[in-house]
């Protein structure tokens, strides 16, 4: 999912750096932009999180799956 959106982030941002280059931003303009980087980066972490968490869910219900299904097949 990081690559993802990375893989998307990147080709953005050499599209925008050319017209950035072209006019001298402002400090508030640079401040602005840190904070939005800072607040993707927080996001990407909070994907990466969750997603290990989706993940370590799915591997307790396939594994909750599975031993029902022992049980199961022992009882009939």
């Amino acid at each position: 999912m990081k690559q993802i959106l990375l893989a998307l982030l990147l080709p953005a941002t050499l599209l925008i750096m050319p017209f950035g280059s072209a006019q001298t931003p402002d400090a508030n303009q640079e401040q602005t932009l840190l904070a939005l980087i800072k607040d993707v980066q927080t996001q990407q972490t909070q994907l990466a999180e969750n997603q290990a968490k989706i993940e370590e869910k799915l591997a307790e219900v396939a594994e909750t799956i599975r031993t029902a299904r022992i049980y199961t097949k022992r009882e009939k």
